[in-house]
């Protein structure tokens, strides 16, 4: 249900959350996990569960469809780009192309899945002495139709180099981190090659804001006069005025425009922030497919059938990695990258 306003829509937010073209919808998971085993499981009975299908929250975590480990094990995507921001716990990430990867703690992973690509995303509860706090945000991001044919990509944003504006709010702080988007002074990590926040025009913004109480801050003005922009508000008691509207905890901000806002906060909140010039292409969607017609859906769904697009070359479909490993990056052309520089030459970090 939404409503009108002066300046815009106002929304609840539900389940996943409703984004405006070029953006399909963004996803946020907070679970409260328990200690893990050795195995980096949850160190709890689990036997109750809907293993495979575990969305409940019966305990204020979920397995997802994992079994074992908490997670979504291998899975297809073909025809757009997931956005993966950990803000708690970690992900160990596995595809097709032979890459993996252990992320988490502010760092964000960047995925093209164009032509196809199958992965899986599992949760590893390292922590044995303690809870496994975990909080992600996964963004789905469209493709134009002459990229939805390219080659899978990911790059990874690690948390020591993706920039964070802090800015003095009057009564409190306020802190901007800059996953995509110039804002202000300050230029975000370059996207992957064929992304669509990779074309000049597309001024695609991808900011996370954490307001203290009484903070205040400017968003500046998008660059493009076709520039849509979201503003999705969350957080234990957040209240947000955004130029006159008062938002809570739940929902979501849509402006007729792409101006300047200024966001006052009443509480602690967080403000999920997504902007970019539509692509404005017919957009035919099914499951883990996104493409322009229903006819690339149906090969879509046989090109996988047939190639899984390009094999699974991992021994489960639910991979994790050693306890050990660290946060790493491997790519399928064999290269290493760790947010530690000086680790490049570490030992192979995949049990």
């Amino acid at each position: 249900m939404s409503s009108s306003t002066r300046t815009g829509q106002v929304f609840r937010l539900g389940g996943p959350w409703p984004g405006l073209d070029p953006f399909l919808f963004a996803v946020h998971h907070v679970d409260h996990y328990p200690a893990g085993t050795p195995d980096m499981t949850p160190a709890v009975d689990i036997s109750d569960r809907p293993l495979g299908q575990d969305f409940g929250n019966p305990s204020g975590w979920n397995m997802y469809h994992g079994t074992t480990v908490p997670g979504f094990p291998a899975h297809p995507h073909r025809g757009f780009e997931t956005i993966t921001v950990v803000r708690r716990g970690f992900v160990d990430h596995a595809d097709s192309t032979g890459a993996s990867a252990r992320y988490g703690r502010g760092d964000v992973q960047w995925v093209t899945a164009g032509g196809g690509v199958s992965h899986s995303e599992m949760f590893p509860l390292l922590n044995r002495d303690g809870d496994n706090d975990f909080e992600l945000y996964q963004i789905w991001l469209n493709l134009p139709a002459r990229n939805k044919s390219a080659p899978a990509e990911f790059t990874m944003q690690w948390n020591e180099d993706i920039p964070d504006v802090v800015v003095d709010g009057g009564s409190g702080a306020a802190r901007v981190r800059v996953i995509a988007g110039r804002f202000g002074d300050h230029d975000p990590l370059a996207p992957p090659t064929n992304s669509w926040a990779a074309e000049a025009d597309s001024d695609v913004a991808i900011w996370l804001v954490d307001l203290e109480p009484g903070a205040a801050i400017e968003l500046p003005a998008a660059m493009s006069e076709g520039a849509r922009r979201v503003l999705y508000v969350h957080g234990d008691g957040a209240r947000v005025d955004i130029d006159g509207t008062e938002i809570e905890s739940g929902w979501g901000y849509a402006p007729d425009d792409a101006r300047a806002l200024t966001l006052h906060a009443h509480t602690a909140t967080t403000v999920l922030v997504l902007q970019g010039v539509p692509i404005g292409e017919p957009v035919a969607a099914q499951g883990p497919f996104v493409m322009n017609t229903e006819r690339e859906i149906v090969a879509a769904y046989d090109d996988y059938r047939r190639t899984r697009f390009g094999g699974w070359p991992w021994p489960t479909e639910a991979p994790v990695h050693g306890r050990d490993a660290g946060r790493f990056a491997r790519h399928g052309d064999g290269r290493l990258d760790r947010p530690d520089k000086a680790r490049e030459n570490a030992g192979d970090p995949v049990a």
